[in-house]
């Protein structure tokens, strides 16, 4: 949020210059966020994410994430989310406002679910293939490319959606048009877990205790 805002008053008359500088800001912040918070909490922002890493879990030998805990983890989300936009709009000087932003198009539905698939699928076959130490840089390079080639410039996360309600900038967007975004992450994540599971097995016993010696991080 505060990079979007940020990259409209430093360039305000170039989207093309405003979207560089964003994704940079991304790909670096969330890799350091994610480094950072992982031994924390997992580093999980996204619901869908979230979900994601109880569900792939629960069959599985491998730690997960608990079903009792999603509910707290996706209000927390939601809520960090929020408070990010009204902070960011406070620290830019912006009056806080519902946005009026209408991004909702078949186009960006569809950049949606490929957004979510693809961040769901790079997390969680890093994990599977032991290298969970490499999740922080991958997932901050997805997002960072991700604004390139998706049309939504991929929110790929329900907090952050409903976040960019509470501020009528670049970043925003419109209740009405938030609705079919996180139709459109929800299905992404299904996919992003079918991709997982037929790409990446649950692995074999003999494996699981050099694979599970890293707690799953997550991000986005």
């Amino acid at each position: 949020m505060f990079r979007r805002i940020a990259a409209s008053r430093l360039s305000p008359e170039d989207i093309g210059l405003q979207l560089l500088e964003n994704s940079l800001a991304t790909t670096l912040g969330l890799a350091v966020l994610i480094a950072v918070l992982a031994p924390l909490s997992g580093a999980h922002f996204n619901p869908v994410v979230s979900i994601a890493d109880w569900w792939i879990s629960r069959r599985s030998s491998q730690p997960g994430f608990a079903a009792r805990d999603i509910a707290p983890y996706a209000a927390a989300q939601v809520l960090g989310a929020i408070v990010g936009a009204l902070l960011a709009n406070t620290m830019f000087d912006i009056p806080a406002a519902i946005s009026a932003t209408e991004r909702a198009t078949p186009a960006t539905f569809l950049a949606e679910i490929v957004a979510t698939a693809g961040l769901v699928l790079i997390i969680f076959s890093l994990v599977r293939s032991g290298n969970s130490r490499i999740i922080p840089a991958a997932v901050g390079a997805y997002i960072g490319a991700a604004y390139w080639f998706t049309s939504s410039t991929s929110f790929a996360n329900p907090a952050v959606t409903v976040g960019r309600i509470f501020t009528d900038t670049f970043a925003g967007i419109a209740p009405a048009s938030a609705l079919p975004f996180l139709a459109a992450q929800l299905l992404g994540g299904v996919i992003g877990v079918l991709l997982v599971s037929y790409l990446y097995p649950a692995p074999a016993p003999v494996l699981e205790v050099a694979i599970t010696k890293a707690p799953t991080q997550v991000a986005k």
